[in-house]
């Protein structure tokens, strides 16, 4: 029996979990991916909103502005990179002035720090922004993220205090105990826990009606996006955004903590919770939607393109409550943009509206908020590097040649407390595969890496999911 079950082990549930651990509590994550923040988590804008633009008000809003006050510390702490580079929002036409105006005021009463920049202190900002623009909305505290090792980091630092993960768990069942609630999986495996929080993203309304009727549905909303090499610095140095409309955000142009470029996301309800497919002709309005901002954005040098679901709400707003009555059970749902940079401030939220009204809190003075140091020889002084390199050899060889990482680096996340347990999940944590040659070389070395450390065949390695085997079978050369 546990005190708390959280279902998702997106970023919401991974720092949910480890906010709950600062007190005694006993907590479990169920998820039924095969890593955590595996869905919405990892496929986004790696953004870090402001908060001038949420309705003043509303969760998003508050959520928003308080979970970018706390990412400093916090990404601190999981050793996470993380820059507050800014945001401009800009305007291409003398007719979207007003509406800058508009976004300032709202920022105003957000509590957001802006600035109405003219034409030429843009053009100064931003010497590959178009020529065109006729002024921006500098938002300074907006920030860049690497999306993956923020939430493995988070749940990494949730097991180190005493939390247990159990993934490639779906949850299929739910019955109300009275004091205390079952929780059935696909693998018919039951777990007990005295308190409930749904944090399943794309299906939290699928897992709240197993619980009580809702009156909210979730409906994906995909988003497309070019990623480009890491071929040199300055294509921007902010994010850029065009004015927001009722679909979003819009088209964005940034870089990211690794050095790459993002153009996206496009912006389309679907029915299909699983769909994350390109297809040509969105990516062409992307394209043209962009280059409008910027317009020399050099395409050519576009190494994948990807899509995301973001579990878009009927209420338009995050849905952070109880069903009547049954008080420990917390549904947490519609968590799409801003999401990820309000995760912290939901979990901060959830502890005190909601799991204090059902346990006395009781602080965990054991509790430790920061992970072990990670090592990262590319941003090391050649001195230092060269004397981890004789202490340990495994960080002088070179696993993944595109983005310079080490044996030394895929062995170390391998005897943490989150480890990967497939190559999709080893990329997300140390960027193998990520590059221009997309795995090609580096592909085998993680394979044998993982079958060895799981003492596995290589042909039980996957990529992801079930059945999603690198290799076939084994041949042997005739004689």
């Amino acid at each position: 029996m546990f005190d708390i079950l959280i279902i998702g082990a997106g970023i919401v549930g991974s720092l949910l979990a480890r906010e709950i651990k600062k007190y005694k509590l006993s907590v479990a994550v169920l998820d039924k991916e095969s890593d955590v923040g595996n869905v919405t988590s990892m496929a986004n804008s790696a953004i870090i909103h402001s908060g001038y633009d949420p309705l003043p008000g509303t969760l998003k809003a508050k959520m928003n502005v308080r979970g970018n006050e706390m990412f400093d510390e916090l990404t601190k702490q999981l050793d996470v990179s993380f820059g507050r580079v800014g945001s401009l929002t800009v305007a291409i036409y003398n007719e979207q002035l007003p509406l800058l105006d508009e976004l300032a005021a709202r920022a105003k009463e957000n509590g957001v720090k802006v600035e109405l920049l003219t034409r030429a202190q843009v053009l100064k900002m931003e010497p590959n922004i178009t020529k065109e623009v006729k002024g921006a909305l500098l938002a300074p505290t907006a920030g860049i993220i690497d999306p993956f090792n923020l939430c493995v980091h988070a749940m990494e630092n949730a097991v180190d205090n005493g939390t247990e993960l159990f993934l490639n768990e779906e949850v299929i069942k739910i019955d109300d105990k009275g004091d205390y609630f079952e929780v059935k999986t696909s693998k018919n495996h039951v777990y007990k826990a005295k308190m409930v929080i749904n944090a399943a993203g794309l299906y939290s309304d699928k897992i709240a009606e197993l619980v009580a009727p809702i009156d909210w549905k979730i409906t994906p909303r995909k988003g497309q996006y070019f990623v480009l090499d890491h071929y040199k610095s300055g294509l921007v140095r902010h994010v850029i955004f065009p004015l927001p409309s009722e679909k979003g955000k819009g088209i964005l142009v940034t870089m990211t903590t690794s050095g790459n470029y993002l153009v996206g996301p496009s912006s389309e309800l679907v029915e299909d919770r699983e769909d994350f497919s390109c297809d040509l002709d969105t990516l062409k309005k992307i394209r043209e939607s962009s280059i409008i901002m910027v317009p020399d954005i050099p395409f050519h040098q576009t190494i994948r393109c990807f899509a995301g679901l973001r579990a878009s709400s009927s209420r338009h707003d995050f849905v952070i409550e109880t069903p009547k009555g049954i008080p420990n059970f917390v549904n947490i749902g519609g968590i799409e943009s801003p999401g990820f940079v309000s995760a912290p401030a939901i979990a901060e939220y959830v502890v005190d509206e909601f799991i204090s009204k059902v346990f006395a809190l009781e602080k965990n003075e054991s509790f430790n908020p920061a992970v072990r140091k990670y090592i990262n020889p590319k941003k090391m002084r050649f001195i230092d590097r060269h004397k981890l390199v004789k202490e340990n050899p495994d960080y002088g060889e070179i696993i993944c040649n595109c983005e310079k990482v080490t044996l030394g680096e895929v062995r170390d996340v391998l005897k943490r407390n989150c480890p990967p347990h497939t190559i999709k999940a080893m990329k997300k944590r140390v960027r193998v595969g990520f590059g221009k040659c997309q795995g090609t070389f580096c592909l085998p070395l993680v394979v044998k890496e993982l079958a060895a450390f799981y003492n596995i065949s290589p042909l039980e390695v996957l990529y992801d999911k079930e059945d999603s085997n690198i290799l076939l079978e084994e041949l042997k050369e005739e004689k």
